[in-house]
C-alpha cells in the first residue's frame, strides 16, 4: 500500500512546490520532515506543481512508506518537522496503482483579489490587489467563454512543457464577497501560468479596460501576446484535487466561498 498525504502551505516563503538546487521549496521541505521522521529518505509525487508564491489548501502527495507508521503519526509526526508555513492535514493508505498525479481527474483553483482603493498589509502574499473599481458581474459573462475544451494557447506561459494546450473548464464562477472579489476554475488539468493569465484578462474587462467580447477573441486567437499580463501569484490557491477511484480520501469539496481567511475584509 501507499501513503497519500493531504498538504496545506502558505507559498509566500518558497519558489514553488518542485525540488530545485540552493532555492526553498515546498517538496524539499516536506521530504526533509518525512526523512527525519522515518529515519530513511522518501520520495513524493504531487497532484499540482505550484509556482512561487502560490498556496494549497488541498495539496495531495503520494509515497511508498519503507517503515510502518499509523497514519495519525504520518500527520502528527511530521508535522513536528515542518515549519509553521507547511502541515500535513491528513493521511491515508491507498492502492500501490495510486497516483497523486495521473489518478487525479479534476484540479480547482481559485484566485482572491482585493478590491479597494488602497492596499491591505494584512493580505500581504495573501491576495491580489486591483484598486480600480471591478465590476464581477462583467467578469462572470466573460468567463463563461472558458467553459468547455478548447485551446489555451493564450493564457498559456511561454515555458510551458505541456505537450498539448487544449483543457476543459468544467466550471469558472466569479464572486464577490465584501471587498473581495474569488474567481474559481476547475478544469481537468491546467497550463504553466494559465489561472494567473485568465485572470489578468478578467480584471482587464471587470476594470473596464476591454470589453466582454475582446476576452472571448483572445481566447479564440490562440495567441499570448494580445492577453493581459500574468497576475500576480500571491492570490493563488490550488484548493482541491478529485480521485474518483480513491473513496478512501478526504470527500472533494474545493471551497473557500463559505469559509474564507479574509471574512474580515
Amino acid at each position: 500500500m501507499r501513503i497519500a498525504l493531504g498538504i496545506q502551505y502558505n507559498g509566500s516563503a518558497f519558489c514553488g512546490w518542485q525540488t530545485q538546487p540552493d532555492r526553498p521549496n515546498v517538496q524539499d521541505t516536506l521530504e526533509s520532515a518525512l526523512k527525519t521522521f522515518a529515519t530513511v529518505p522518501i520520495s513524493t509525487v504531487c497532484a499540482g506543481r505550484t509556482d512561487t508564491g502560490v498556496h494549497a489548501t488541498h495539496q495531495v502527495v503520494d509515497f511508498l512508506p519503507s517503515v510502518n507508521r499509523p497514519l495519525t503519526a504520518w500527520v502528527r509526526g511530521v508535522n513536528t518537522f515542518l515549519p509553521p508555513s507547511v502541515a500535513v492535514r491528513w493521511a491515508r493508505e491507498v492502492p500501490e496503482s495510486f497516483s497523486a498525479r495521473f489518478s487525479a481527474t479534476e484540479r480547482t483553483y481559485e484566485y482572491w483579489i482585493l478590491n479597494d482603493a488602497v492596499r491591505s498589509p494584512l493580505t500581504e502574499g495573501l491576495v491580489g490587489w486591483v484598486f480600480r473599481p471591478c465590476d464581477e458581474v462583467k467578469m462572470q459573462k466573460a468567463a463563461h467563454f472558458l467553459l468547455g475544451e478548447h485551446d489555451f494557447t493564450s493564457f498559456r506561459a511561454s515555458e510551458c512543457q505541456a505537450k498539448s494546450p487544449v483543457r476543459t473548464i468544467h466550471e469558472v464562477t466569479v464572486k464577490r464577497v465584501g471587498k473581495l472579489i474569488g474567481i474559481r476554475l476547475r478544469a481537468n488539468a491546467f497550463l504553466h501560468h494559465m489561472v494567473r493569465n485568465i485572470v489578468g484578462s478578467l480584471v482587464y474587462v471587470g476594470t473596464g479596460r476591454e470589453s466582454v467580447q475582446w476576452f472571448k477573441d483572445v481566447l479564440e486567437a490562440k495567441d499570448r501576446t494580445i492577453a493581459a499580463p500574468t497576475f500576480a501569484a500571491g492570490g493563488l490557491y490550488l484548493v482541491g484535487v478529485k480521485y474518483p477511484e480513491a473513496p478512501q480520501l478526504p470527500a472533494y469539496s474545493p471551497t473557500l466561498w463559505s469559509d474564507t481567511l479574509f471574512s474580515r475584509f
